[in-house]
Order: structure tokens, then sequence, then C-alpha cells
């Protein structure tokens, strides 16, 4: 191992093992990461809001930069509060903000006890829905265009045409597939990942063990790699 690698290792190491669980490792995005919220990133852990709402933080900061897409991601608990109370419930969450001025919407949504993931292409007029489980989220796609419809006439005074709009249930050809109960949540953030670079989503399940510790540096450290 070369000495870098070896010292990013014996720091997640010790991110997981040394110290107490209230222990403050990150802060940024209103957001404060504990060790036991870095916990969740050990194998087979489940992943919480906390670290998820984080690293979609990182992938908007990433974002900011010359040659990406102009990303915007709603938090973890936008889609719950939507689903329960139209858009009326959650319109004050976008003040001050044009979410239609992005490229890439990144929606991570907790079904009860599976993390999924909506992404919105405004440049390609498209919603698709990735679960690592491989279930359909057609009403979900509904959901969240019938948001946009509301948020555009509010927001703009633009009707948007939802005829022009494809939404898309991906299927377990398109994208891989969880081998393990546990991994849904890094499914989310790596789907995320790839798709705010525009990259093809390449990765596999073996792959797994590897990202969460590379989150837990990236999280400490407040940077992607």
């Amino acid at each position: 191992l070369n000495p870098l690698f070896q010292a990013m290792e014996s720091e997640i190491s010790a991110a997981f093992d040394s110290g107490e669980r209230e222990d403050i490792l990150s802060k940024a995005f209103r957001l404060t990461v504990t060790r036991e919220d870095i916990s969740t990133l050990q194998p087979q852990g489940w992943l919480n809001d906390k670290i998820i709402n984080f690293y979609m933080g990182l992938l908007v900061e990433r974002s900011k930069k010359e040659g990406y897409p102009a990303v915007y991601a709603f938090n973890t608990f936008f889609y719950s509060k939507l689903s329960s109370t139209s858009h009326e419930g959650v319109k004050k969450w976008t003040k001050g903000v044009d979410i239609f001025e992005h490229d890439v919407i990144l929606v991570p949504i907790h079904l009860r006890v599976h993390w999924t993931l909506l992404v919105v292409d405004l440049r390609e007029k498209t919603i698709k829905y990735f679960d690592s489980l491989g279930q359909k989220g057609d009403g979900v796609c509904e959901t969240v265009l019938k948001y946009l419809e509301e948020e555009s006439k509010e927001k703009r005074n633009i009707e948007l045409t939802a005829s022009e709009w494809t939404l898309h249930s991906m299927g377990t050809e398109e994208i891989p597939q969880q081998n393990n109960g546990s991994d849904c949540g890094v499914f989310v953030c790596k789907f995320a990942d790839f798709i705010s670079r525009d990259k093809p989503i390449i990765f596999t399940p073996e792959h797994m063990p590897y990202f969460r510790r590379k989150m837990v540096w990236e999280i400490i450290h407040k940077q992607l790699l």
C-alpha cells in the first residue's frame, strides 16, 4: 500500500473504532455528522438520513465546478412530505431557488426500510427511478412530475407540457442490483454520484465495501475523491 492510502485507511478505521458515539466528525450543509452516523457505513450498516443528505451536499458542491452538470438535491424528507401533502406542503422548501435553472435534480427517497433514488434530467425532460431491488416506481415518477408542473406554474408562471416528459423505472438489466439487505443507501449515493458526472453506471455490488470506506473519508474531509 502506498503511504497516502495507508494514512487514509488508518483514518477510516479510527473513525469506526476509536472515541465516543457522539463525537462530531464532520460539519457542513447545516448537518453535523457524529461517529454514530459514520458507523452506519460499516459493512452491513444501514445508512441514515444524515449520511445520505451529507453525501448529496458533496455532490451539489462538486457540481459547481466547471465541466459538471448543475445539480440540485432535495433532502431525504422531501418526498415523504410531498407524497403526504402535495405541492402545497413543500413549496417553501425551494424558497429563493429556481430548481429549473439546474440540469439534474436528485431526490433520495426513503420507503420505510429501503432507499431509492429519483432523478429528474431537465435537459432531456426525463424522470427516472433507480431501485437497487428492482421495484418499479411509476407512481413516484408521476408524483414528482405533478410537483414539477405546479412548481413551474407557481414560481415561473410557465406551464410544463406533461406529454413532453418521459417517465421510466430503471429495469434490473439496466442498473446494478444489491445482493444483500443493507446496501441500498450506498447504491443510492453511487447512482447519484455517477449520474451527477454524466457517467454510465458501471459499478457492481462487489464495489460496495470499497465505496463504504471511501465515503467515510469523503465525509470527514468534505471532499469527493
